[in-house]
């Protein structure tokens, strides 16, 4: 990557900027996995006890929209939120799905790219617990993995053969991986 020799003087600005494009990724990956999914298909549950895709997007953006929202002056558990509701399926179509999936995003995104350097260092509640804003966004990074790796499972599950691989396809590393060098050594 270009710029690399200046990292010290902008630590902070690089650490946000390839924070945003991890957000992105894993957006982007959530992305391509729901949109295999018919209606159906994002109901569909392991068990009683499993959380189909429907709920998992009901929560994920329950959890955004609640932690980004004030994010540097008020609780990240807000009062108004309802969590145990987000575990109730009562997302009747895709459309509504990709509608509450886009809100908590969207209102991650604009909270990240309002944060400066300095703000990183600042402290703020979740639950009342303190968090270094770096430690709070490297909480909700790994929250939001976890969730769409079960977005992606459970869609590979759901769709057999019938899925498209989001990553290397199966015995094609070698492929991808000389391509991956004569793209950045030319």
């Amino acid at each position: 990557m270009k710029g690399w020799k200046t990292i010290e003087k902008n630590l902070g600005e690089v650490y946000l900027r390839v924070v945003q494009e991890r957000y992105k990724g894993l957006k982007n990956l959530g992305d391509k996995a729901i949109n295999q999914l018919s209606d159906e298909d994002m109901k569909w549950a392991y068990n009683e006890e499993s959380n189909c895709v429907a709920v998992i997007v009901k929560h994920m953006s329950g959890n955004m929209v609640s932690r980004w929202t004030d994010f540097l002056t008020s609780d990240g558990e807000k009062s108004y939120r309802n969590r145990d509701q987000e575990f109730h399926d009562n997302i009747s179509s895709k459309e509504e799905l990709m509608n509450v999936w886009e809100i908590g995003w969207k209102t991650l995104f604009d909270t990240l790219s309002s944060l400066k350097e300095q703000d990183l260092l600042k402290i703020i509640t979740i639950r009342g617990e303190e968090h270094l804003v770096i430690d709070a966004i490297e909480r909700q990074l790994a929250h939001y993995a976890y969730h769409v790796g079960q977005i992606v499972y459970i869609g590979k599950l759901v769709k057999g053969d019938k899925w498209e691989s989001l990553s290397i396809p199966k015995g094609q590393s070698e492929d991808y991986l000389q391509q991956m060098l004569d793209k950045h050594q030319s």
